[in-house]
């Protein structure tokens, strides 16, 4: 090694954040989830564009495997006009909900995002909140499912979990619901270890 190459020595883990609906990218409003990261700090914000759906499932999968990624905070609209949903689990559908994805893929995949932490610190910030079972049939379940089932088995499945925001929710109230979920994610990371440190 070079003796200029310098040495990351950040071993905050971090959580990925992506609003998947072109509509919604702007959500973090002024930077500051960008800025300040998650969990007071403790956790390093990545903020992903949106993307044809089939080019986001490949970009997300990827930060995923990255050794500091320890988790992926979906975040779209729902049908409720009053709530804050956590989507608990997605179907093996397509895109066109027409077929299924892959053709050998178990029929439903559970979130592994801590949902009742994050429905918790949404209602204790005043908000309506809930988890739900239904799978609404859009572009959040087709990522949801795609990135659960996904990862490779030998490795820990990371906190994947999907937020939907009230419909017709403010760019600033939405903001507010991601980052208190987010929180609740990050709450459970714990830093990287020396060894998984990496050059660059």
């Amino acid at each position: 090694m070079s003796l200029n190459t310098p040495i990351r020595t950040d071993r905050r883990p971090t959580l990925a954040v992506c609003a998947y609906d072109p509509d919604d990218a702007d959500w973090d409003e002024g930077g500051q989830s960008e800025a300040s990261g998650f969990g007071a700090g403790g956790v390093r914000s990545l903020l992903v564009e949106p993307d044809a759906p089939d080019r986001l499932v490949e970009t997300l999968r990827e930060r995923l495997l990255a050794g500091d990624c320890r988790g992926l905070l979906l975040v779209g609209r729902g049908a409720q006009t009053d709530r804050f949903r956590i989507q608990m689990r997605a179907s093996n559908r397509s895109l066109e909900g027409a077929g299924k994805l892959p053709g050998t893929g178990p029929s439903i995949a559970r979130t592994t995002a801590p949902v009742a932490d994050m429905v918790r610190e949404l209602k204790d910030a005043g908000l309506v909140a809930e988890a739900f079972s239904d799978s609404e049939h859009d572009v959040g379940s087709y990522l949801l499912y795609a990135l659960l089932t996904g990862m490779p088995d030998d490795m820990p499945t990371p906190a994947i979990g999907l937020l939907r925001a009230p419909v017709n929710a403010s760019r600033r109230d939405m903001a507010r619901g991601v980052r208190i979920a987010a929180n609740a994610m990050a709450q459970g990371f714990s830093p990287i270890r020396r060894s998984g440190l990496e050059a660059g």
